[in-house]
Formats: C-alpha cells, structure tokens, sequence
C-alpha cells in the first residue's frame, strides 16, 4: 500500500485508465473487428479467406457450446427445461411483443414519407423483429452477468426452433396485402424448404451436438473440467468468439456493398432506431418478469430476470440472415439492404447488453449477498438459541453412563458376595433412583 502511495500522481491515473481499458477489452474489440471489416471485408465474409461460414458460423459457435456444456450441471439444465412460465414470457416477447413494436416503428416511418430513407431498410427493421433470440451471445452475457445461465440457454434452444418455423410466417403475414409493405414480400416460396433445412443443420451442429460434448466431458471427467474452466478462463474463450460473429456479420455487409447503396440518414436512423428498440424490449422483459402491480411471489428471481432480459430482447443474425438470403434469393441487390438493420442490430445489442452487464450483474450480487448475510444471522440466532440444548443433552448421556457403570459393578459385587449385603442394596437403590449421589445416604443406612 505504501508503494502506490509513492507512486507519481500521473502513474497511479495512467495504471487506473490501463485498468478500466482491460475491463472494456470486448467493447474495444468490437470497434477492432468491425474496422477490420470495413477494410479487409473479403477475409471473414461468407466463402472468404477464412470460410467463416464453417470456421465461425459452425466451430466458433460450436466452442461457445461446449463450453456451457462443462459448465452447466445437467440436473440444472433438466430442472430450467420445466420452467414453463419463463419459457412463456420470453417466447411471447420474441415472437408477440418485438414483432409487433417493430412493425408499428417502421409504419410510424414509412407515413413519414422522408425521401432520405430506404423503403428497404423498413423492411429489415420488419425482419428483424421477426427473428429469434440470438444464439450465443445471450449465454455468455447472462453467465457474466451471474444469471441463469442454463435458463439462457434453454431459451436459445427453444426461441431458435421455434423461429425456423415462426419467423417466416411473421416476416409474410407483416408483409402481406394492405399493410403497405408488400412490395417487400418474397415471392420464392419454394425457398422456405431450403431455409428450415440450413436452420436445423446450423443449430444441431452449432448448438446441440456441442452441448451434448460438453455434458459429457464435464461427466466423465468432472474434476479436470473444472481445472481446465478456472486455469485457462474457458468462459473468455467463448467472448473472444463472439467477436468473431460480429466481425463476419460486418464482413458480410461490406462485402456486398450494402451501407454504400443506402443513405448516411438511412444508417443513422437505424442505429438509434435499433438502440432505442432494444433497450425498450429489455424494460418490458423486466416489468413482465418483475411485475410491481403483482405480489413479490410472482416474481422471478433476480438470475431468471436477468436471463429473460438478455435473451426477449435479442435477435439473432444465425437465423435472420438465412431467412432474408432464402426470401430474396431471386432479388439478390435486395439481400444487401434488407440485412443492414439486422447486422447493426446484432452489434449494438451486444455493445448495449455489455454496458449492462455490470449493472445486472451489482443487481443480482446483492441478492445473492442478503440471502447470505440473511442465512449467517439466522444461523447465528439458531446457535445462541440452543446453547443450553446440546449441553444438556451431552449431561445426561455423561448420566446414563454412569448409570450403567455402577450397573456393571453392582451386578459383579452380587456374584462374587465379596462385599456387604447393604453394597448390593446400596447400587441396586442407586439404578432404580437414577441418584448418583446416594452413597451417602446408603452409608448412613449401614450405620442405622
């Protein structure tokens, strides 16, 4: 303590911004990768240098799985799968609530009738609100912020299913007739076959199989996996993948050439459209899950709060961008512009999502810490309460002992008749009294 004291003011202040730096390490790394994307779009596109459709879209996502797998105890994963209630509200905001809130923002819009805003960007804004939860980031975000980690990933399973076979029925019924964005409904329905095939394969590859590896490892080899999760810090591994997602979603964007052939007033609007909307979702998940009207024990608890949150709000680009690229597969110039709200939605969730994180994660601390310091006092109360009770009860065991001592000797003094008549009296007096002290008055007795 007393060498930082000595430190120089202006070292002690550079250390303190290399510190908070380090702590904001992904929100940085957000900012490297989609630089790197912008520049050097080709490397991380679909079918690019790397083939991020298989490096990232299949094993990086994979590697997040895994990873909860060696984390999450099956029991608890058995226990989230029956949440029913959780399941209820989480669904109904992906699939009823953001739909319909996004559909009546881009109405809001397009009545405007601004010239600077591209028709088709409503159309992805549309979309969006249609898609799932996203699939990996809401895992890592809930496990960071100390939530129901396994009741997160129970939703990502169960919104992403759902969604192969929801989502394109949103996106046709928002799109249809008299809505006024019909100009935007795919004609290539014969490309909903191909759209469910490439979800389920993504997901049984990405999600299912992973997880079921991880469960495995974790039971087979229950001790190394929990060294390998503390000494190589396994749950950064799976940050770092994150990175990688958003880094080949804007290499995708750029690569087609999508943010040049809309206006700057199309992206701006979109950017605080997509902010505005997502932290919206994340109030209504909160007041659903928490209701104040309702009694507290309608509430779910501060770690199941947090996984809804994370998880309603979300939207994901593994299913969005499939379904877009399967309806507009026969308006390929289209695919570009309707994906730019969907891509930058994916990135400013998780920059937004990361900025709470801290804030869930205070909130659910101090939960787990008045349970704790609840638990210490009651137990403290328990001990100085039943004091007087153990010692009394370890005194008349000491009693019962000694009872059964002069037991022994009064029976081995009858056999050998070695001592007075009045000693056998004296013991038997003393068994049937349950009196150590009655020596005395045997003595006395022998005297009479």
């Amino acid at each position: 303590m007393a060498d930082k004291k000595e430190r120089p003011l202006w070292l002690r202040r550079t250390l303190a911004v290399v510190d908070y730096l380090i702590s904001q390490w992904f929100i940085i790394g957000m900012g490297v990768v989609v630089a790197l994307a912008y520049k050097f779009p080709s490397v991380a596109k679909n079918h690019g240098h790397i083939r991020a459709d298989i490096t990232i879209e299949y094993v990086a996502v994979a590697i997040i799985f895994v990873i909860s797998g060696m984390n999450i105890p099956r029991a608890k994963l058995i226990q989230e799968a029956g949440h029913w209630q959780a399941h209820l509200v989480t669904q109904v905001t992906s699939f009823l609530i953001t739909p319909a809130i996004a559909f009546g923002f881009a109405s809001a819009i397009r009545r405007a009738h601004n010239p600077n805003i591209s028709p088709w960007i409503l159309i992805g804004i549309i979309i969006t609100g249609c898609t799932p939860t996203t699939v990996s980031s809401n895992v890592v975000m809930t496990r960071t912020a100390k939530g129901n980690e396994s009741l997160s990933l129970i939703e990502v399973s169960i919104g992403n299913v759902l969604g192969a076979f929801i989502s394109p029925a949103l996106a046709q019924m928002f799109m249809s007739k008299n809505t006024g964005f019909s100009y935007g409904n795919p004609t290539a329905d014969m490309s909903m076959t191909e759209l469910y095939r490439h979800v389920m394969k993504q997901l049984g590859l990405s999600l299912f199989v992973p997880l079921f590896v991880g469960q495995m490892i974790q039971y087979f080899f229950p001790s190394q996996t929990k060294y390998l999760l503390a000494k190589f810090k396994l749950a950064k591994v799976g940050t770092f993948c994150l990175l990688l997602l958003i880094w080949s979603s804007f290499s995708n964007s750029f690569a087609t050439g999508a943010f040049e052939e809309v206006s700057h007033a199309s992206v701006i609007m979109v950017c605080f459209l997509n902010v505005g909307l997502y932290l919206f979702y994340t109030v209504i998940c909160l007041l659903l899950a928490r209701c104040p009207f309702l009694p507290k024990k309608y509430h779910f608890s501060r770690p199941d709060t947090v996984a809804i949150c994370l998880c309603g709000a979300a939207k994901t680009v593994a299913l969005g961008v499939p379904l877009i690229n399967a309806q507009y597969s026969g308006s390929p110039d289209k695919i570009g512009l309707v994906s730019i709200a969907l891509v930058l939605y994916q990135g400013e969730q998780i920059l937004v999502a990361q900025l709470l994180v801290p804030v869930l994660k205070k909130w659910v601390e101090t939960e787990i810490k008045a349970k704790k310091d609840l638990e210490a006092a009651a137990a403290a109360a328990a001990v100085t309460d039943g004091s007087a009770g153990p010692t009394d009860d370890k005194t008349d065991l000491d009693d019962g002992a000694l009872n059964e001592k002069d037991a022994l000797v009064a029976s081995a003094d009858s056999k050998n008749e070695s001592s007075t008549p009045s000693s056998t009296s004296r013991y038997s007096s003393e068994i049937e009294s349950g009196v150590v002290g009655a020596p005395a008055a045997a003595g006395k007795s022998e005297k009479e």
